[in-house]
């Protein structure tokens, strides 16, 4: 079981609450003592959300939170927006597929970067992507 031991919301509208937030996952990883490559994964797989919300939803929010299970402590980002939403979530997830002249390598590269995943997105109304990342996992 997972317990959520503290939470953040952040709004993200703009270029300057990219760097906020960015920094704001970097505290919350360093205080539960994540270690620098859990921390560079993190980092990456947020830098990569927040473009994409930033780019195809015009912003949004991304929830921090500090997680445990047993003796595991981890950080769980949630980014919520609501844009276009993704009509074919399965293609989204595939290597080298993009509706935006890029390589397509975002999504599936996030999943990678992270101990868990969850995509969720109905056109018209708006994508929310979840993940976790343990400080030693």
């Amino acid at each position: 079981m997972t317990l959520s031991l503290s939470k953040d919301t952040i709004q993200v509208s703009k270029e300057q609450d990219v760097v906020f937030l960015k920094n704001r996952v970097k505290e919350t990883a360093v205080k539960i003592k994540m270690g620098l490559v859990n921390q560079t994964r993190l980092l990456t797989a947020c830098s990569e959300l927040v473009r994409n919300m930033m780019r195809y939803a015009d912003g949004g929010s991304c929830l921090i939170e500090v997680v445990s299970s047993g003796r595991n402590n981890g950080v769980r980002l949630t980014f919520t927006d609501n844009g276009p939403g993704i009509p074919d979530i399965a293609a989204a997830m595939r290597d080298g597929f993009s509706t935006g002249r890029s390589l397509g390598l975002g999504l599936p590269g996030t999943k990678r970067l992270v101990n868990e995943f969850d995509i969720k997105s109905k056109v018209g109304e708006g994508t929310v992507v979840t993940i976790l990342k343990w400080a030693n996992g």
